[in-house]
């Protein structure tokens, strides 16, 4: 069995930004977990799924990818989830809620992935900076200096990307566009 994610990944500019402030963390705060991911925005938290049938989980995605609409994106400032993790912080809008309830629902009724972590508490969409790793002392120090900081980003997301484990990271395994807005771009790694 492998791992996989799926979710909504920032222009590359913001990803870049992004893992600035992810190395910062790591150099200055000893957290590195967030390094073993690209930024994103989780929808379907991991799962296991057999990389035999990894040609059946990617039509499913791309046929419910096919038929969203892109959607605005605003990420502003940064936020916690005490005392351990520092996230930029996403801005709840309908049209996002929508979308992350409608691949949870598609995904457990079509492929059986279900999450019951995320059926029992609201999404909290986020970018992590810093990871489970950061010490409670570190949490402490570093909070202070990002609780204010002023951030704003505004793009659209126009595809889902399926993400899949190594075993010491997260790498892009394929992209599903939504709507009409060009076909799905795949990204085939070494197995």
């Amino acid at each position: 069995m492998s791992r996989f994610f799926v979710a909504l990944l920032p222009p590359q500019d913001i990803q870049d930004y992004a893992n600035q402030i992810k190395q910062y963390f790591a150099d200055r705060y000893t957290s590195r977990g967030a390094l073993k991911s690209p930024p994103h925005m989780t929808l379907q938290p991991p799962f296991e799924w057999a990389y035999a049938n990894l040609p059946l989980l990617e039509a499913s995605l791309k046929e419910f990818a096919s038929g969203q609409q892109p959607v605005a994106i605003t990420l502003k400032g940064f936020d916690a989830f005490a005392p351990h993790v520092i996230y930029i912080n996403v801005v709840k809008s309908q049209e996002l809620l929508t979308l992350q309830a409608d691949l949870m629902a598609y995904t457990e009724s079509n492929l059986g992935v279900v999450d019951k972590v995320s059926k029992s508490r609201l999404f909290a969409p986020h970018i992590t900076v810093a990871f489970r790793d950061l010490t409670k002392q570190n949490f402490k120090a570093a909070w202070p200096e990002f609780e204010k900081r002023q951030l704003h980003f505004e793009f659209t997301t126009d595809k889902l990307t399926l993400l899949l484990h190594d075993g010491r990271r997260w790498n892009i395994k394929s992209e599903f566009a939504f709507a009409d807005y060009g076909s799905p771009r795949q990204n085939s790694l070494c197995s």
